[in-house]
């Protein structure tokens, strides 16, 4: 039981907090209703994602056997056999789109289309250099559709715009840590040989890469924090004292990308890094006053 825990990665669930985006900046959380059913839509996203990592574990168990910290997964190690990991796969994903099913038909074709996305990436178009990394972004943006289309919720498009820039980042920041770690450990196939994708990349070019969508993610929020629709929405205009918040958040994150080596797996640095979790509890808790009122 503690291997296949660790095959479904718990502490990734965090990415799952997309699908509260709408109801929050949709100014819905009143609704008891529509409350439970994006609960229902986090449990539903976390059990299918689950699924998606036990896929990935599977395809890349040899490849993870050449780096030097995916080397201890349970699969790469032998500790599971491939057997039992795709029925914990085909089990948790069956679990999750009937969740998603019992909310709504849209929330269902949004968690299949999370699913065959993350197939398609596993089954090959993963080894495609910067498509990789719009393929993960895209199943951050179908989580926010999910907790927004799925449930009724108008996404804003401007908080879509963010959370593609913001995903690009984090995603480039990911490559960037990869890129370094199997490159600057003397490994003698070299970053393709455990990543096919990273053959495409340089740090250069992801430098420019995380600039460009670092820089479109602040602008983004910040013009939707003015901008007249959401002012008239929730009744304000102080959501621009959130910014700050997000700035130090995307700040520091850079810093653990250039200084610390880091980046390879965000939800660890999330939950790891006391001024990454300040920022996150400083803007919830600044967004959640000014919502509020």
């Amino acid at each position: 039981m503690r291997l296949l825990i660790r095959l479904m990665r718990p502490h990734q669930w965090i990415k799952n907090g997309f699908v509260f985006v709408g109801l929050v900046f949709g100014h819905a959380w009143e609704d008891a209703g529509l409350v439970a059913e994006v609960l229902a839509l986090f449990a539903a996203f976390c059990l299918v994602s689950s699924a998606v990592y036990v896929m990935n574990d599977v395809a890349d168990r040899d490849a993870d056997r050449l780096h030097p910290a995916k080397r201890f997964r349970p699969l790469a190690q032998g500790e599971i056999g491939v057997s039992r990991a795709l029925a914990l796969c085909v089990a948790l994903a069956l679990a999750g789109l009937a969740l998603a099913a019992v909310v709504s038909l849209p929330a269902l074709l949004i968690a299949a289309a999370y699913f065959g996305l993350n197939f398609a990436y596993s089954a090959g178009l993963k080894h495609v250099a910067i498509l990789d990394v719009f393929m993960i972004s895209g199943g951050f943006m179908l989580r926010i559709l999910a907790g927004t289309a799925g449930v009724g919720i108008t996404p804003s498009k401007w908080l879509l715009l963010c959370g593609l820039m913001l995903t690009l980042f984090l995603g480039f920041g990911k490559r960037r840590a990869e890129l370094l770690a199997l490159t600057g450990n003397g490994n003698s196939n070299g970053a393709a040989g455990q990543r096919a994708a990273l053959e495409g990349y340089s740090r250069a070019l992801l430098d420019r890469l995380i600039m460009v969508s670092v820089a479109g993610a602040t602008i983004g929020y910040a013009l939707y924090t003015v901008d007249a629709e959401t002012i008239a929405l929730h009744g304000t205009d102080r959501l621009i004292l959130t910014v700050p918040f997000v700035l130090y958040g995307l700040f520091r994150y850079l810093q653990v990308v250039y200084t610390k080596g880091g980046g390879g797996d965000p939800a660890w640095e999330l939950l790891h890094d006391p001024h990454l979790i300040a920022a996150t509890a400083g803007w919830l808790g600044a967004t959640g006053w000014v919502l509020a009122g």
